[in-house]
């Protein structure tokens, strides 16, 4: 919608929305702190991930513990590789076999891809003995035993034998059972303290956006509720948790509870720089019969892949952050699916990507001829505009605002049409900001001199960092930035210079949306910028083909001056805008009769 000074509305409410939007994710991934104390941060994040777990802080639990009481044992399937500890009796390596990880040094995905390695997790079930003193199956010694897909970790505790048994199953499973004997013995205690520590770990090229991703994931209520918490702190007193996981941006470690976890929290901790991206720490309570703690669990460590995490039944699919309400079932439903479709023909991802652009813009064509027609017809009508605007020049601005929507309304130019583009297009973009970096078929997926379609491309390296920048310009970005600027000035012939004192030159800022742009596209992932720069040039195609070869201004003319021969019928949101107009101005007349009493 048009104000009295001619601006096209739908674009001032495109750029104050998006230029929102952009600003939050460049304030989110600007760099805190200067490089020397980064690189302090990562010393010291560093050593205190590699002290996380010696035999030497057990000793002072469990004199015992020496190095060469501590054995591994491994158990592998086609899907995982998975190392056990005897000093905790847990889990001290997951290996993806099937997936790799981004090795910064060689820019290439060529490293094995371990969720779990070196300490960063590190988990163990808490409760006190009679005498008060608190006992932790992580500081106990355990012995492993191997019977093929199955490990059964047995340790001794004052005459009482803990057993974690681990069975290796398909679909990334790794089954979990808890068994005591003699327990009852030692504690009186009804539950035990479920507490696990985890620190993950830099998998992906875009460090700030796999960060982002990375959070805890629960679910509730019979695995029918789902939530996730991104925030220092987490609490679910009230609540009693059927899974806990830590998400990253395509991979998640979850472990289930078959009777749950209760009086749950936990806190997250972001790690600048180094091998490791945040720390979160969880604590949860787990029921015991008879003070002895015999409880089934099973772990996932699997890829966030929809239909695997369909499979499951566990409500695991919630994981994938592919957007709320509709802008997830669009994602779910439309473009995953359709992304599907046509990577069958055997096409190279890029080229998918640009069919789905052209599909989308096929879809939205109706849309986007209205747009662009009323913008012929408000070019036609900006002499007629200009005119009043000349007339009026000293009037008060209302009366100049009903003069202005009086030519709109003889001309039958519906001024609100304006606004469905800018409108539609809005949740298709915030989907695809979330389809992009989110959808793993895309992992890894190289296009021109683009690796990896979910991360940024750095072909052009900076020797120093920018703000808000970093220290690469991805090319994707800048031709996205200069598509958008080019179609920007093709859009903004129609907006009218301020009439007023005091307002901003719209067109200026204009201009400088699409720099802001590139700030924020430089970091994000190479597939959004490649999407968004087929689909702007087709809008900069469309424009032309629309106003050399189907509308005819002459007659588009012609038709508003045949409308203003027809008489008009004031619709309902005309109505109300020119009641409301007439009250504005009733009431500012009103205040300048009292200032004129009062003077």
């Amino acid at each position: 919608m048009q104000q009295n000074n001619g601006l096209d509305k739908s674009q001032i409410i495109s750029f104050a929305v998006l230029c929102l939007v952009l600003f939050g994710f460049m304030f989110y991934f600007q760099n805190k702190q200067s490089k020397e104390e980064q690189i302090k941060a990562e010393q010291q994040k560093t050593e205190q991930v590699k002290n996380a777990v010696k035999p030497s802080q057990a000793n002072n639990i469990n004199p015992n513990v020496t190095p060469n009481a501590i054995q591994t044992a491994n158990l592998s399937n086609k899907e995982l590789k998975v190392e056990f500890n005897s000093l905790g009796g847990q889990v001290s390596k997951v290996d993806l076999a099937e997936y790799k990880a981004y090795d910064h040094k060689t820019d290439k995905a060529d490293l094995p891809l371990y969720l779990i390695t070196k300490n960063n997790s590190n988990y163990g079930f808490q409760f006190k003995d009679k005498t008060g003193k608190v006992i932790n199956t992580k500081d106990l010694v355990f012995s492993p035993t191997v019977n093929g897909n199955a490990v059964t970790m047995t340790a001794n505790y004052n005459g009482a034998v803990i057993q974690f048994i681990y069975t290796l199953l398909p679909k990334y499973t790794l089954d979990f059972k808890v068994r005591t004997q003699g327990l009852a013995k030692i504690t009186s205690d009804n539950k035990a303290d479920f507490i696990w520590d985890y620190n993950v770990r830099n998998l992906e090229k875009g460090r700030a956006q796999e960060q982002s991703h990375s959070e805890f994931s629960y679910a509730f209520n019979n695995y029918k509720n789902y939530d996730y918490d991104g925030r220092t702190t987490m609490e679910e007193d009230k609540e009693t948790l059927n899974w806990i996981g830590v998400k990253q941006q395509f991979f998640a470690s979850v472990i289930e509870s078959k009777t749950g976890f209760t009086q749950s929290k936990g806190n997250q901790e972001t790690i600048e720089e180094g091998e490791y991206l945040k720390k979160l720490n969880y604590e949860g309570f787990v029921q015991m019969t008879g003070s002895e703690l015999n409880q089934d669990f099973t772990w996932y460590f699997m890829p966030l892949d929809l239909p695997l995490l369909k499979s499951y039944d566990k409500n695991f699919d919630e994981i994938l952050p592919l957007g709320w309400s509709f802008i997830g079932a669009m994602n779910r439903y439309f473009f995953i699916p359709m992304y599907n479709i046509i990577a069958d023909w055997g096409i190279t991802a890029g080229w998918v990507i640009f069919l789905m652009t052209i599909i989308v813009k096929l879809i939205l064509s109706p849309i986007m001829y209205k747009q662009h027609k009323l913008s012929a017809m408000m070019r036609v009508i900006r002499p007629e505009i200009d005119e009043v605007n000349a007339k009026l020049k000293d009037a008060d601005p209302m009366k100049k605002q009903q003069a202005t929507m009086e030519v709109y309304r003889k001309a039958g130019v519906n001024q609100m049409a304006g606004c469905l583009p800018a409108l539609v297009q809005i949740p298709i973009f915030y989907a695809l900001f979330r389809f992009f970096p989110n959808f793993i078929d895309l992992r890894g997926q190289g296009f021109w001199f683009a690796k990896d379609l979910t991360a940024y491309d750095d072909l052009i390296k900076l020797p120093f960092k920018v703000p808000f920048l970093g220290d690469h310009l991805s090319i994707f970005a800048i031709a996205c930035t200069i598509v958008i600027l080019i179609y920007t000035i093709m859009t903004s012939g129609n907006m009218q210079q301020p009439q007023q004192e005091g307002m901003p030159n719209m067109k200026v800022l204009m201009y400088i949306f699409p720099v802001t742009f590139l700030f924020f596209l430089n970091t994000s992932a190479s597939g959004l910028s490649w999407y968004y720069f087929v689909s702007n040039a087709i809008n900069i195609l469309i424009i032309l083909v629309i106003k050399y070869v189907i509308l005819d201004e002459k007659k588009i003319h012609a038709q508003i001056q045949a409308n203003k021969e027809k008489p008009k019928t004031e619709g309902k949101f005309q109505k109300r805008m020119r009641e409301m107009m007439e009250k504005a101005q009733e009431q500012q007349k009103y205040q300048e009769q009292q200032k004129n009493k009062k003077k």
